[in-house]
């Protein structure tokens, strides 16, 4: 309880300048481009002129460095308060420092906040990852002022960022309130102005693309600004659908999107001694596709200087829930994870927490797309069966040296949970799954040092639902 009292009196302190000016106050990114001394700060405003700038210091003796690299992307998309999103550079920072950061209009300054700066390959870290978050429910804001408390350097969101269409309204009521307020409270806690969040994309976020239908669909292309590394992607190809809507309203959503669209769902980044991809599951991206698996090859070749790897995505391929069992597609990857020595694949979509025994898993040949919906022509997911190898030696105690990937399911975090009958019959999971709980909302919290990474799954009381070690 200290801890979070004063952590709300900090932030009250450097947020007590005039707000009224945002439609979304400051918030951290890694950027189109990210450096390991470098993020990227994003913040909206009403549709109107100003001098804006962006001042920085990696601590209170430093002078203020000011951001060279502003711009904006326009927002004004149908149905919605016409606004601009303001992106600007904060480099030179020093890692693992906790350094301050202020925005001015009109040389007045109006708001300002300390953050982490990235951790380097030497340094240990701490990070977040849990999914299916932007509800607006009860659980939700209580994991939001956990999050906060437990003092993590970075955040990962495993897909269905806001409910239910990722729309820019759903942000506004759903996200920006709960993950960026201005105080721990009950209603939300300021981590996203501290803190860099990096999220993979979920149904919710990208299935809706009838822009007459929703014009302010697609949000997630709006709002986050994360590496353009990724696999060459055009609309209509095997890696994003064509758009539907009329060439005013697709107009106004490619000038709110910028260069992230439709790139920026598939990406890696590297952090500390970690080397992070991030992949688009959803049930449009063909993962058949040469393309495509080559790019996710090449990626973990090209980070064998590494010593951990892991994969953020939505939907995941090892699954014990009855909800979701039928979209395996995550499977046709398993062996390229293999070969590129991934650690953990951490998941979402399937509301409830679940981790698998270590294990590898050799695919047929043959998967089988399934098609449904009311056309009789929309993919409902992708059967892959196959052969696994378990290895139930390994404890994450004693034993912390796995033989395979561990694939965890972090789909907890605010929205109605599945399953919770099953959480007491074990007999209705599949054997690789060694744990199953379905009757609380949680999150992932991990300890990277060197060689080492303890895994713990937090309530928002605190309770540890389950831990683990890795060794290496």
């Amino acid at each position: 309880m200290k801890f979070l009292i004063t952590v709300a009196i900090f932030f009250a302190y450097h947020t007590c300048f005039s707000q009224e000016v945002f439609y979304a106050k400051p918030y951290l990114q890694i950027g189109h481009n990210p450096s390991a001394n470098a993020l990227s700060v994003l913040w909206q405003v009403a549709e109107e002129d100003g001098e804006w700038q962006v001042e920085y210091k990696n601590n209170a003796t430093d002078k203020w460095v000011t951001s060279d690299s502003i711009f904006f992307t326009k927002v004004a998309v149908t149905g919605i308060t016409a606004h601009r999103v303001y992106h600007a550079m904060l480099s030179g920072l020093k890692n693992g420092s906790i350094f301050t950061y202020r925005i001015l209009k009109n040389k007045n300054p109006i708001f300002m906040a300390d953050a982490h700066a990235p951790k380097n390959k030497t340094q240990a870290y701490r990070f977040v990852t849990f999914g299916d978050i932007g509800a607006e429910s009860k659980d939700q804001k209580a994991l939001a002022a956990k999050v906060m408390e437990s003092k993590s350097d970075l955040v990962n969101v495993t897909g269905d960022i806001v409910y239910e269409s990722g729309l820019t309204e759903e942000y506004q009521k759903k996200f920006w309130p709960i993950y960026n307020a201005d105080n721990i409270t009950a209603d939300g806690a300021p981590i996203m102005r501290s803190v860099p969040w990096v999220a993979a994309v979920g149904n919710h976020d990208a299935d809706s693309r009838d822009l007459d239908r929703q014009p302010d669909a697609l949000a997630y292309y709006m709002y986050w600004d994360q590496p353009l590394n990724g696999p060459e992607a055009k609309e209509g190809s095997a890696t994003v659908p064509l758009l539907k809507g009329s060439d005013a309203n697709k107009k106004a959503f490619y000038e709110a999107a910028g260069n992230a669209y439709p790139k920026m769902t598939n990406f890696s980044y590297n952090y500390g001694n970690a080397h992070f991809t991030v992949l688009d599951m959803n049930n449009y991206v063909d993962w058949t596709n040469t393309m495509l698996r080559e790019w996710v090859k090449k990626d973990l070749e090209n980070s064998k200087d590494a010593v951990w790897h892991f994969v953020i995505l939505h939907q995941p391929g090892f699954n014990s829930s009855v909800i979701h069992s039928e979209q395996q597609q995550m499977r046709l990857l398993t062996p390229i994870f293999e070969a590129g020595k991934v650690d953990i694949v951490f998941a979402g979509h399937v509301h409830n927490y679940q981790r698998s025994f270590p294990l590898t898993f050799a695919p047929v040949k043959n998967s089988l797309m399934l098609i449904g919906g009311k056309d009789s022509k929309t993919p409902r997911g992708t059967l892959v069966p196959g052969l696994w190898t378990l290895d139930k030696n390994y404890d994450g105690k004693k034993n912390t040296k796995p033989t395979g990937i561990i694939y965890i399911i972090t789909g907890a975090g605010g929205k109605d949970l599945y399953n919770p009958e099953q959480e007491t019959k074990p007999d209705s999971w599949e054997k690789f799954t060694d744990k199953f709980i379905s009757t609380v909302h949680s999150f992932t919290l991990a300890d990277v040092n060197g060689n080492t990474i303890s895994i713990k799954q937090l309530t928002a009381a605190g309770k540890v639902l389950d831990s683990f070690i890795i060794t290496k």
